[in-house]
């Protein structure tokens, strides 16, 4: 086999492994807990193209196209996910995507105290209530 060719299990193989990392890429960024540094893009930007993975998949092959769709597979796959889980959900909406609200058991919405002093929420506060 010319090194150049890969075989469908070898593009199966490196799409599945793109995919996840980027749906691990997505879940560590989706529950951090501190400020976005420049240190955290350095490091994504070496998970996806860092030196182990140039080394399993080289540059311009099938391989490393196939991870790169399975990457954006698994890093995209994960949000449709959780789009499709607050969808069905009776006790969340599409508002905890912006700041987590959610149903109290009595059905009044609030936002927990962890979430709200969160620094990726836009206008983070402390245990709001929100009456429907």
């Amino acid at each position: 086999m010319n090194e150049a060719q890969a075989s469908v299990l070898q593009l199966w193989g490196a799409g599945c492994f793109g995919a996840f990392i980027g749906w691990y890429l997505y879940y560590i960024n989706r529950h951090r807990k501190s400020e976005v540094q420049i240190g955290d893009l350095v490091t994504v930007i070496g998970v996806i193209g860092g030196g182990a993975v140039l080394a399993l998949f080289p540059a311009k092959s099938d391989l490393f196209g196939a991870y790169g769709i399975g990457l954006a597979v698994g890093f995209f796959g994960y949000f449709v996910v959780l789009i499709v889980l607050v969808g069905f959900s009776q006790n969340f909406g599409m508002d905890w995507f912006l700041d987590g609200r959610r149903k109290r058991p009595t059905g009044e919405f609030y936002i927990p105290g962890d979430v709200a002093s969160s620094p990726n929420i836009p206008m983070a506060r402390e245990n709001v209530v929100i009456n429907p």
